[in-house]
Order: C-alpha cells, then structure tokens, then sequence
C-alpha cells in the first residue's frame, strides 16, 4: 500500500509531492496503454474495433440510446457514431429499433445474448484478477479510488468531446 498523503497536501514520501504527481501521471499513462491494448485484445476475438467494443459497453450498461445519445456519452463525433453503429449492426451485435418515446428517432441496441456469450469468458480471468486486488483495500481507500476513476473517466470524456467537436 502506498502512504497516505499529509494533512497539508504535501507527501510524507521522499520526494515530495512532485515525484509523487510525476509517478501518479506515469502510472495513469501506464494504466491507460493496458486498458486499450486490453479492450484491443478482446475486440479483436470478437471481429471489433476497440470503439465498437467499447460502444457495446456503454450500451450494455446504459440500455438502449439514440445514436446522439451515444455520441454524447462517448465523445465521438455523430458522424463517427452513424458509422460505429452500422458496423456493429452488420456484425450481429447491435440493432436499430423504434424509439418509444420519438417515432421520428430509432434506438440502438445491444443483442445481450450475443454479446454475454461472446464476451463474458473473456473477462472472466480479469474480474478474478480485480477482486483479489480489491480484497487488499480498506472500504474509506476504495471511496476514494472509485471517486478518483469516476472524476478522471468523466475528465477524459470531456476532452475527448473537446477532440471531436465538429464546430472547430
């Protein structure tokens, strides 16, 4: 385990707080190339690209949405949206359906049966692997590193709608 910060702010390690910031951004470049070389690998299996495996996750966990919706959430440009989700429907995972609420607009969604039984034994090894890590933290060190993932996942995706803006 890692020593808490100080009251102050400063770091009770040696170094100071610089090293620690250099380290901290070092390892969430580290982190960041294994989770895509990770998602990679796994869409790989499936005949995917790393954003269409990705889309499926946000589908999965968000239900079904309206390719803006997804263009939101993901930062992706609309247009790259369109494309995404005509992949993903010519490939068996995703389709179009009525939207319920707006007749003028569709929703996409996943084939759940699908996807379960082509994705679920690849991450099987991985959770296992997450509990056992998760097993050596404390409940209050666990707040705050979900609080920590969930502001830098909400930051990224900001700048990844920053990236992708079509208005530049």
């Amino acid at each position: 385990m890692t020593t808490p910060p100080v009251a102050d702010g400063a770091s009770a390690r040696p170094g100071g707080r610089a090293e620690l910031l250099e380290r901290l951004a070092l390892a969430g470049r580290a982190s960041s190339v294994a989770t895509v070389m990770f998602h990679t690998a796994v869409a790989a299996r499936q005949g995917l690209n790393a954003s269409e495996e990705k889309a499926l996750d946000l589908l999965e966990r968000s239900g079904p949405l309206t390719a803006g919706e997804l263009a939101r959430q993901t930062g992706l440009a609309p247009a790259s949206v369109t494309g995404l989700i005509t992949r993903l429907e010519r490939k068996g995972f995703a389709r179009r359906i009525p939207n319920p609420d707006d007749r003028r607009s569709v929703l996409v969604e996943v084939d759940l049966e699908r996807l379960y039984a082509r994705v679920a034994p690849l991450f099987g090894d991985w959770v296992r692997s997450l509990q056992e890590l998760y097993a050596g933290y404390t409940d209050e060190q666990l707040e705050v590193i979900l609080h920590f993932l969930t502001e830098a996942a909400r930051r990224q995706q900001e700048a990844t709608a920053r990236l992708t803006d079509d208005r530049e």
